[in-house]
Formats: C-alpha cells, structure tokens, sequence
C-alpha cells in the first residue's frame, strides 16, 4: 500500500527570496510518449521530477524501455521495447496514458490502451483520438475497457477536430509522422505543449508545418531518429507563483525562467487585478504583493486564452478582492469542486452551473481541506498559506502530480509548510 500525503501549512508569512519554474510537465508527458516513434536514446534536459512523470516513465519500463535521471536530465532508452500493452493499473491513474495509442499504433501496428484516468475535473472523451487514428486507417475497437488499435500502416488524411483537443492533437501528430502520405489536422489545440512536440518530431526527422495555428500539416516520414531536446518552462507553474508571489502586499519574489510569453492572457488579468511585473533580465521578472485588489471576470478558453488550469489559482487571490469576481468555466464541468473546500476556509464563492461569483475581501481561517485535482490541490496550498493558523490538506499527493517539491520549494522563500505520510491508495512515485 502506498502512503498518501497530506500538508500541514501555518499561514501569514511574508515570502521573499527567489523560485525557478521548472519544465513543463505537459510537454513531457507526449514526449515520452513520442520515444516510441524511434527507437534509441533520448535526452530531455530540466524535466521535473514529478508524479505524472514518474507513472509515464512505468509505462515505458513496462514496453521494455530503461530510463534515468542525471540531476533534471531524463536519459530514456526506447532500443528493447517489444511490447504494445498499457498495464491497467498504470493507465487508470494518468491521463495522458492516452497518447502512447498514437505511438504504438503507428511504430509497431498495434496498441492496447486501457481508458485513461487522470483528475475528476470533467468529461474528457476519447472519441477524438479513436476517430482521427481511423481517418488515418486504423481500426479501432474496444474491448473489456481496453481501446485497441491495428493498422498494418496507417495513411495520411485530412482531419477536422470537433474540439481543439490537445491530446487528441498530439496523438495525431506522432500517428502522423510515420504515416504514409499527407496529414492535415484541421481545429488543431494550439498550446505550446503541442508546438514543443512537434518541434521534437521535426528534430527526429519528421516534416511538420502549421504547428501553434488552425491547421497542421504532416508528411509522414519511413523512419525517424531519437533527439536531445530542452523541455519549456512550464507555464502553469508560472502562473501558481506569480499568485504565490503576490498573496500579500509585502510579499517580494523573484521568478527565474519565467516565461512571460506563454502567459499572455493570465498575465493581463493579473495586472487588471492590480499586480505588476518588473522585468529584472532575460527571463527573470520581480513580483510584489498587490496592495488593493481589484475584482475581475476570468473565461476558461483553450490556448491561447485564459488557461483552465489556472482559474482555481486565481480564484484564491479574488477572495481578497474589493468586490465580487466572476470566473466562467468553458472547459470543464467538474472544475469547482475546489469551492467547497475552499468555503470551509471562509470564502464566499457561490457557484451557478459552470459560473463561480467570488466576494471579497474574506478573511480566511485554517481548516482541514481536501484536494479534488491537482490544481484545486496547489490552490488549497497557497489558500493555507493566505489564511489565519492551521490548515491541513489531506490528499496532497495529487499536487505532487504536477509540481516537484512544492512544500520544499515554498519554504525556501519564508512559508511554513510541513508534509505528514498516511496510508493511500497506490500512485506512481
């Protein structure tokens, strides 16, 4: 049995000092994925050491790949995979299990995908993923809630997504990049996690056009060679300590590889609100706490609009807004679950459907919380950290999905936040 977390946090200390934001850990997960596609060694330099990645990374071992870490370099070796297989227990935990179908189908003509897991946050339908792979050949059925892939080789075709879906998108691209022909992608997700996949698969050969726009256009290739690649900051990361940074008018943070281009939106809000950014160097900014909050209306839109990641993160600053704030969530159903918890501290948010109203200032108190995702999880965390005395997550292991060493990382600029073990379910560590 596998111990679960929980966070003891203290609240009310000022935090001053210096946070690196780490690589993305949603430009890693396909990525891996993406190894399949060639075998032979890979480097991927400033990978975090988290959950979703270490799950991935069993994934691979299972195929018959060997990996390893060198500091926050990620060695992975795809030369012995013999195998087209995701074990059950491993896919129901982690989303992004989904895009090794694309992979295995096109590498070794077959896959055999359990439905993925991954956060209660929504619907996230496969159907995307199992009606681009047919256009491009494959045949797809589903069988004791395995999704089975076949295709002696697949073939280029033209494909209109009905939602920018970006696994779907990135699944497609690796299919593509080995497929006979041409591939577009119409309606394609627009992230930078997809852009950095496809320079990845340019890097290993493939020809790809149209990354980060409406269409994507791929000529497959017979073969592709394995790549070292830099993995980009991650972006959510970012987000979470720039609102770290500002939770209090004397807080004094300095961001390093920070990476305000991928935050256009969420940094718009944020200056709305009343925070500023001072740029100290290259990718180096200055955050202070903001004085007198503004309230503000967040809409949830794919890239390159407001991220839904991040709305749970902001909501916790609105709480100390000079008014009522309204967040609109476009992307999925079950994102405020976090309200509740978060209402158990003592804020006022009042949820209509997929709108939340947040009123503020409310002063918040320690309590026991819970984490229902993890991004609700790394809100909680900054919540306590806000709020009066003693508060407690329970569940935090699933912060742990997207974030390396968070409580360390917190205590290093003055918070005060301890980690106690207990009994859980099984997560990949």
């Amino acid at each position: 049995m596998d111990r679960g977390r929980k966070y003891i946090i203290k609240g009310g200390n000022i935090l001053k000092g210096e946070l690196t934001i780490k690589g993305a850990k949603n430009a890693v997960l396909p990525a891996l994925a993406c190894t399949l596609l060639a075998k032979g060694e890979y480097h991927f330099i400033n990978v975090p050491k988290v959950r979703d990645v270490f799950c991935m990374l069993r994934i691979l071992e299972h195929l018959g790949a060997k990996s390893s870490f060198e500091g926050s370099t990620l060695l992975v070796d795809t030369s012995s995979v013999c195998r087209v297989d995701i074990p059950y227990d491993l896919a129901t935990q982690i989303r992004a299990s989904i895009l090794f179908l694309g992979a295995l189908t096109a590498s070794f003509g077959e896959a055999v995908v359990p439905l993925p897991g991954g956060c209660a946050i929504g619907k996230r339908p496969v159907n995307f993923h199992e009606k681009g792979l047919r256009h491009l050949t494959a045949e797809i059925s589903l069988d004791h809630g395995n999704i089975i892939a076949k295709a002696s080789k697949l073939k280029g075709a033209e494909i209109i997504l009905d939602f920018p879906s970006v696994t779907a998108t990135e699944n497609l691209l690796m299919a593509a990049s080995l497929a006979e022909g041409e591939t577009k992608i119409k309606n394609a997700a627009k992230e930078p996690e997809v852009v950095f996949l496809a320079e990845m698969l340019g890097k290993m050969g493939a020809d790809i056009r149209g990354a980060g726009e409406d269409t994507i256009v791929i000529r497959g290739r017979k073969r592709l060679k394995p790549v070292k690649m830099e993995v980009i900051p991650d972006r959510i990361e970012a987000g979470t300590f720039l609102i770290l940074s500002a939770l209090f008018p004397e807080n004094e943070v300095i961001l390093n590889n920070f990476p305000v281009n991928l935050l256009e939106y969420p940094i718009l809000k944020f200056q709305e609100m009343g925070g500023s950014i001072k740029k100290l160097g290259k990718n180096t900014y200055q955050i202070k706490g903001i004085g007198n909050l503004r309230p503000i209306e967040i809409q949830t839109a794919p890239y390159p609009g407001f991220p839904t990641d991040l709305q749970p993160i902001f909501a916790i600053l609105l709480t100390q807004s000079q008014g009522i704030s309204r967040i609109k969530e476009n992307l999925f159903e079950n994102r405020f679950l976090y309200a509740m918890e978060l209402n158990r501290l003592g804020a006022e948010i009042m949820i209509e459907e997929r709108v939340a109203l947040i009123k503020g200032p409310t002063p918040l108190t320690g309590s026991p919380v819970r984490a229902t995702d993890l991004r609700a999880g790394a809100a909680l965390v900054l919540a306590g950290l806000l709020a009066k005395n003693t508060t407690t997550l329970y569940e935090a292991e699933l912060v742990e999905r997207g974030y390396e060493d968070l409580p360390g990382r917190i205590r290093a600029i003055g918070g005060d936040i301890t980690i106690e073990e207990e009994l859980n379910h099984s997560l990949c560590k």
